[in-house]
């Protein structure tokens, strides 16, 4: 676990201790941040005149979990005040803060429209709202190093020019949650609102995928999972957390990524996120019942409709040779379903080794999402080819983009061609140590627990297990293996997903296994289990 740690800390980090077990105190000052003093002094004006107050953010998890924590904080702050929220409808309205959203705010008498995890990149949406004498205050994140920020706004975003706030590496629910904390600083309940507000940011910063790495990032996912497990929730998140299967076990942040985030994803992908709002506000029993049945109904058509789409962008492929860079298209009447087009590409680029976009083309346009590793910047790739896009933008490993479906043969070309330029592939997939089974126990699982939460800059540590005979091979699902790895008197279950063609190979030879372990959480029971990432025949 000491050599995990030391292969995972930022050198600038000051304090040791900090970092493995952060407190609150680890949550900076929001008046550090470039323009919060003018955002507080704003929303005071806004209460003060009784202004009406729109909130607009995203349609994935981090920009529903921003809006929930906006609401809540205005609400709490001024009873009094008129707010309203609108998310985009991803196929009505496209991605970001439209001009459209702009239009119908001053339509509607709004005199203040708050964005979150959009709005930085929208020039001409700012400008659309300020001339019609709407102000906007943007909490994001989206901001490509050199970029400018909509000069008519006000804008709190760490990672732009002139903002020295320590923690460039928030999720705007990060941000949102900043905004929140100066706020409501002085509410006399502050300390229970922080709690509840911090169950939303964790779930929004884990989903987003942002840097676990640094101490503010880490101690907002640390106590609002801390929160998720041990406190009571509001009817909505705890029918949430029912469906999930999570109730009564310490809640990780693998089980955001892997149960909680796509969850909310999926109405937001397939259907309207407006949904998992009503959700999570809604009291109502009967209403929360209907949610979640749509909630689940929804996910579980997520999961078909993307694993489809990985089974024909991967038909006819050579995997043995794919490019440098990876795009593949597809007609949406043949089930390439736009909303899924992401998780299909970061499936694919975890598949291939190395950046994959995926696009969905619907007659003359097409939307595509992309997904990369760490020496290959998705956005700057993008931006290099912006003269054949209609929009895009995102994250340096996760970006999206639409442009006309005449343009997409050209955008694969010039992918490829600044690809060639990039260190864009990992070879060999990385490992922290070489360990015998016999080390794979409960002590070196608690230890490993100390370096919680996993993710982003924070990989959960991964062991190379060298000349193993596994025992008990068996298919798990229609398409993993299950075994088990001798140890001592008796074994410990190794899971491996999508590797049911490596049966035979594995009950007839001694195989080196690359794969983490981890605590299995069944029917009130808690056994070890090794998660197989790939395995290859012992020399």
């Amino acid at each position: 676990a000491a050599h995990c740690l030391t292969q995972r800390i930022p050198e600038e980090t000051p304090d040791l201790e900090a970092w493995v077990r952060p407190s609150l105190d680890a949550l900076h000052d929001p008046f550090l941040m470039h323009d919060m003093t003018r955002a507080i002094d704003r929303l005071h004006q806004a209460i003060e005149s009784k202004e009406h107050v729109r909130i607009i953010t995203d349609y994935d998890v981090d920009g529903t979990t921003s809006s929930l924590i906006l609401q809540a904080a205005l609400q709490l702050h001024a009873p009094q005040l008129k707010v309203d929220y609108h998310i985009p409808h991803r196929f009505d309205e496209g991605y970001g803060f439209s001009e459209v959203a702009a239009k119908r705010a001053a339509e509607d008498g709004v005199g203040l429209i708050v964005t979150a995890d959009i709005g930085v990149r929208n020039h001409a949406s700012v400008t659309a709202a300020h001339t019609r004498g709407v102000d906007v205050l943007i909490c994001d994140h989206h901001l490509p190093a050199g970029a400018d920020v909509p000069p008519e706004a006000i804008v709190l975003c760490p990672p732009k020019d002139g903002c020295a706030y320590p923690n460039p590496a928030l999720a705007a629910c990060g941000v949102s949650l900043k905004l929140a904390s100066a706020l409501l600083a002085d509410h006399p309940k502050w300390p229970v609102i922080q709690r509840s507000l911090l169950k939303l940011a964790a779930i929004g910063t884990v989903a987003d995928m942002v840097s676990l790495a640094t101490i503010e990032n880490r101690a907002i996912v640390t106590h609002g999972l801390l929160a998720l497990s041990e406190g009571t929730h509001q009817h909505g998140l705890q029918a949430l957390l029912n469906a999930t299967g999570l109730i009564g076990r310490p809640i990780t942040a693998s089980d955001v990524g892997w149960k909680i985030g796509p969850r909310i994803n999926a109405a937001g992908r397939l259907d309207d996120a407006m949904l998992i709002i009503e959700l999570l506000r809604s009291r109502d029993e009967e209403q929360i019942r209907r949610l979640i049945e749509r909630v689940e109904s929804l996910n579980s058509a997520r999961k078909k409709l993307q694993d489809g789409l990985i089974e024909k962008a991967l038909h006819g492929m050579d995997l043995d040779n794919p490019p440098p860079f990876v795009l593949v298209a597809g007609q949406e009447s043949e089930g390439w379903h736009r909303g899924v087009v992401g998780i299909a590409a970061g499936r694919l680029r975890d598949q291939l080794q190395r950046p994959t976009a995926v696009v969905s083309i619907q007659g003359d346009e097409a939307r595509g999402s992309m997904r990369s590793g760490p020496t290959f910047n998705a956005v700057a790739a993008l931006d290099n080819a912006a003269d054949l896009l209609i929009q895009h933008g995102g994250h340096p490993q996760a970006a999206g983009f639409t442009l006309a479906t005449q343009h997409v043969d050209t955008l694969r070309q010039r992918l490829i061609e600044h690809a060639q330029h990039q260190e864009v592939v990992t070879p060999t997939q990385p490992y922290d140590l070489v360990l015998t089974p016999e080390k794979l126990d409960k002590a070196l699982m608690d230890d490993l627990e100390q370096l919680e939460p996993f993710g982003q800059r924070n990989p959960r540590p991964v062991f190379l297990l060298e000349g193993v005979r596994v025992q008990h091979v068996s298919p798990l699902g229609k398409d993993g293996l299950r075994f088990s790895i001798p140890k001592g008197r008796g074994g410990i279950r190794a899971l491996w997903w999508k590797s049911i063609e490596h049966l035979s190979s594995l009950k007839d030879h001694p195989v080196d296994l690359l794969g983490s372990l981890e605590y299995n959480h069944w029917q009130g029971q808690t056994t070890l289990q090794f998660m197989v990432q790939d395995a290859r025949l012992h020399p």
